[in-house]
């Protein structure tokens, strides 16, 4: 658009004189504020004008000057997905070393074999190994015994009587030291006396143990009872070749008996060959095996024990000194030989894992050195790769997501993948953190760990749908659609009725689906014009320069999107079959913008007559006629 030239208008006057002269300057002040107020009213119009050509006119001149692309609506198939590449990995992987140093007997596998978990690889010279292990062993059965020896020791602590009866002396008190061997008390079953009497070895043949028998005892002639508790088996010879056996006769003591007292015995109207003295049943002495202090007393002189009661309690802090350090020893043995076990187990080095060998780095006959790898095992029964995913798609990753899978070196073919593994320890690189993501590929013919592998993830997807190109969406869910599309109703009704959506232009700036003052005013139903860039009233409409005629070819549309990849987008309702849609391709958005807002100029119909103003507006500004007056 060419360029105005406003030029000045000079205007020269000379007075006559002075009064002329004032007369003049007070007559020149009613111009002069006529310029100062045209002055304005240029400014105000110059600045309503750029308002006017930024945002009212924008549309107009966008729709004149931009040329917009058209795409049919169409079904497609749509799928929003990750890729990535990555580097495969074997499922296990394990370097087997090993601490020792020593001579390989044997090494009865190849690279390339295939192993089981437990299977045998490798086994190492062990006889000082062996050795160790058998003297940890008597060390420990050495000081097991010291052990139990003590816990034996602990248990004579506890002082017992051997046998029942009645304590005769015992002169003892709480806190007293007792040494071994020394005799604390003296016990005696005097309950019970017996009588050991010859009987003639034919007739004793024929007695039994618990028959019952009568004593006489000797000057009293008292007749006392008993019963036989035992019989001798030998025979002896008395004086007069008599051959007799002892028969021992149990009588419970009515309390004068005592070991002075001499009786005759007779069983089954058999006397006994000769007298006989009584004893006590039973009569012992309690000894302390062990030394201690008395730490208790259970008895007193005088009580009936019974076989094997605890009568006194003694103590030893050294004896428990002696437990506990015997109780060490054992433990220490034990783990010594729990060691030395172990260590001999390490001289057969099995595979730790079900796999195939990679490398073999030691044979049989060489020397194993610490800390060096004698071979490496993979386990191949599925393969792995980690795939690392951007922060802003990461959300949408997540455990059991079927992955597709390709790889260079195998042409043509495409391995299922699963996703395993989300890890959430981000790695951030150039203000960029990205997630490492573990896919797993069971099904591995053809691919080997280091293959490099390329890695999709659908998101979503949708088959068979209507789909537009992803630029043609606009902000708010709408569409620009030609007038002549099926749908293009829908937009003319939400212009028609401004409670029913947005309508507006085909940049989306007229919002609320309102017409302009004329527009509504129409009662012709063919006057109502697409919504696009119009001016208001069908004259301005169907004016060229305004770009009336472009934007009465589009109309703003409302739809429902699903599914999106990154060129196109599904539409589950608001469009149809044969619509076409029209948008300006993001690789020219910038420069119309630039256009709206630098390029073109502007036409004002009209003119102001007289002068004009020299200079251009926003790059040139067309303004007709003049202003009355000049300066």
């Amino acid at each position: 658009m060419p360029k105005l030239a406003f030029r000045k208008k000079n205007v020269s006057s000379e007075p006559s004189d002075t009064t002329a002269e004032n007369t003049k300057k007070n007559k020149r002040k009613g111009p002069w504020k006529k310029r100062v107020i045209a002055i304005v009213v240029v400014c105000a119009v110059v600045a309503g004008v750029g308002v006017y050509f930024v945002s009212g006119r924008q549309n107009s001149v966008s729709a004149a000057d931009t040329t917009y692309t058209t795409a049919n609506v169409e079904r497609r198939d749509i799928t929003a997905e990750i890729t990535g590449s990555g580097t495969l990995e074997a499922a296990n992987s394990y370097s087997v070393s090993t601490l020792l140093e020593g001579t390989i007997l044997s090494a009865n596998f190849e690279e390339g074999d295939i192993v089981e978990e437990g299977t045998v690889l490798y086994t190492i010279d062990s006889s000082d190994a062996s050795s160790s292990l058998e003297k940890s062993q008597i060390s420990l059965t050495q000081a097991q015994r010291s052990y139990n020896n003590k816990l034996k020791d602990r248990d004579d602590l506890n002082l017992t009587s051997d046998i029942a009866g009645r304590v005769l002396t015992m002169d003892l008190e709480v806190g007293d030291d007792i040494s071994a061997g020394q005799t604390i008390a003296t016990v005696q079953d005097s309950e019970t006396m017996t009588l050991t009497v010859p009987f003639p070895a034919d007739d004793a043949a024929g007695f039994y143990i618990g028959q019952a028998a009568t004593v006489t005892l000797d000057g009293s002639f008292e007749t006392l009872y008993g019963t036989v508790s035992e019989i001798g088996v030998s025979n002896t010879v008395l004086s007069g070749n008599v051959i007799v056996r002892d028969i021992t006769i149990d009588v419970s003591n009515p309390g004068g008996l005592s070991t002075t007292q001499s009786a005759t015995g007779e069983i089954n109207g058999v006397g006994s060959a000769s007298s006989a003295t009584f004893v006590y049943n039973e009569e012992g002495t309690i000894t302390a095996k062990t030394g201690g202090t008395i730490a208790k007393i259970n008895i007193a002189k005088g009580d009936w024990v019974t076989k094997n009661q605890i009568v006194v309690v003694l103590s030893s802090d050294t004896l428990d000194d002696e437990i506990q350090s015997a109780s060490e020893s054992v433990r220490n043995a034990e783990l010594s030989l729990e060691s030395q076990t172990d260590q001999l187990d390490d001289y057969t080095i099995t595979s730790p894992i079900a796999g195939t060998v990679i490398d073999k780095n030691y044979k049989a006959g060489e020397t194993t050195e610490s800390n060096q790898v004698l071979c490496t095992i993979y386990d191949l029964t599925y393969l792995e790769m980690t795939l690392s995913v951007d922060e802003l798609d990461v959300s949408n990753i997540a455990v059991g997501q079927d992955v597709s899978i390709t790889a260079e070196a195998v042409e043509n073919k495409t391995y299922a993948g699963v996703v395993t593994k989300v890890s959430v320890a981000g790695t951030t690189s150039n203000g960029v953190t990205t997630y490492p993501v573990t896919i797993r590929i069971d099904e591995t013919e053809g691919l080997l760990p280091g293959m490099n592998v390329d890695a999709s993830i659908v998101l979503e997807s949708a088959s068979d749908v209507l789909a537009i190109p992803s630029a043609a969406l606009m902000r708010g869910n709408t569409v620009l659609v030609t007038a002549d599309s099926p749908s293009a109703a829908n937009g003319v009704a939400m212009q028609a009725n401004p409670g029913m959506g947005t309508g507006g232009t085909e940049t989306g700036e007229r919002g609320s689906g309102s017409a302009t003052t004329e527009e509504s005013a129409s009662t012709d139903d063919s006057a109502i014009q697409p919504t696009g860039n119009q001016q208001a009233g069908t004259e301005d409409a169907g004016n060229p320069a305004s770009g009336g005629a472009q934007a009465a070819q589009y109309v703003t549309v409302q739809v429902e999107v699903g599914a999106s990849d990154d060129t196109y987008t599904e539409i589950i309702s608001g469009l149809q079959e044969g619509d076409v849609v029209a948008y300006i391709p993001t690789t020219s958005s910038s420069s119309t913008t630039d256009t709206f807002m630098m390029g073109g100029g502007m036409q004002m119909g009209g003119g102001m007559s007289g002068g004009g103003m020299s200079g251009g507006c926003m790059s040139g500004c067309n303004m007709g006629g003049g202003m009355p007056g000049g300066f």
